[in-house]
């Protein structure tokens, strides 16, 4: 049992996934989820929804989970709901891994967390998640960057999370943590709301390949947020209104009205995932096959 690790260490083990390299140790992880997850569940009374949109991808592909930001509890909620059979890295604001001395960054590294830099282009915490979602791990990812009415910062999208997803050759899957903003409104008191967490359907980088090179990232991170939007506010896709939302940033809505993007389950997914692998697979054998021929042809003729 380590009870100490480097947590930049860590960052770069693999955590739950599909990897025989030594992982983050467990025992940290389930004993902060076990109590998480009693403390939430009376509270909180907490339900999740359309889970296995999560669960199908287990051993089978990577997936990069993005939320809507309305409360400091988003991201407990959804690191509780992905266990115990799932691993959550939580790629998270860097200053918050230096908090407390250290023990705050030991902390979210033990849960499988990862610092990014913000307002950057930081290209390790990319990397590091391209090959966390190719060892078939989560990696979730906050696109607003904050809380919604958290200061006077006009709230914007930042297309970080199509970027992963497409270096990680993972899908996208868009969920929301409902009612978590009434937990602790400013000037009032805790309250402790029912909360429901629904996961939506997965989408894919590749569907955006009508957009302009320049927009695809963009779009496909505008649409997977919509679908967080219409999943906290329980209204159809075409109802949320992006531009009240995020009133500074591009609006994509004529262009999907005009291009509807293809509906997917997390079924469908897997099993076109599980069809390329088997194509590529059996494509390898093939062309493996002159060549064993080949080295076999002497060994013949000398019994010839």
């Amino acid at each position: 049992m380590s009870l100490l690790l480097p947590y930049e260490k860590m960052w770069d083990m693999p955590l739950g996934g599909t990897s025989d390299e030594k992982q983050v140790p467990h025992w940290a992880g389930n004993l902060i989820w076990g109590f998480l997850a009693f403390v939430f569940k009376i509270c909180f009374r907490y339900r999740v929804d359309n889970r296995e949109s999560i669960r199908g991808f287990w051993h089978k592909s990577g997936v990069v989970v993005v939320a809507n930001h309305t409360s400091f509890l988003d991201v407990a909620f959804m690191y509780i709901v992905t266990r115990p059979k799932q691993w959550l890295r939580f790629m998270g604001r860097e200053s918050l891994f230096d908090n407390a001395h250290g023990l705050v960054g030991q902390i979210l590294s033990r849960v499988g967390a990862f610092p990014v830099k913000r307002d950057a282009a930081d290209r390790t915490s990319i990397k590091r998640a391209a090959r966390m979602l190719k060892n078939d791990e989560i990696v979730g990812i906050l696109p607003e960057g904050t809380r919604r009415g958290k200061g006077t910062k006009t709230p914007e999208i930042h297309s970080g999370a199509a970027f992963v997803a497409k270096m990680g050759h993972a899908p996208i899957l868009p969920m929301t943590v409902r009612n978590a903003e009434n937990v602790k409104r400013k000037g009032e008191r805790f309250r402790f709301p029912k909360i429901t967490i629904e996961y939506g359907d997965p989408v894919l980088v590749g569907d955006f390949d009508f957009l302009p090179k320049e927009d695809r990232l963009d779009g496909c991170t505008w649409y997977a947020m919509r679908e967080c939007f219409a999943l906290s506010l329980n209204v159809p896709r075409d109802e949320v209104d992006m531009v009240a939302l995020f009133p500074g940033g591009k609006d994509f809505t004529a262009v999907f009205a005009e291009h509807p993007v293809p509906r997917h389950t997390t079924a469908e997914v897997v099993a076109d995932i599980e069809a390329k692998a088997a194509a590529k697979a059996a494509k390898a054998a093939k062309e493996a096959e002159p060549s064993a021929e080949h080295e076999a042809k002497p060994a013949d003729e000398v019994r010839a």
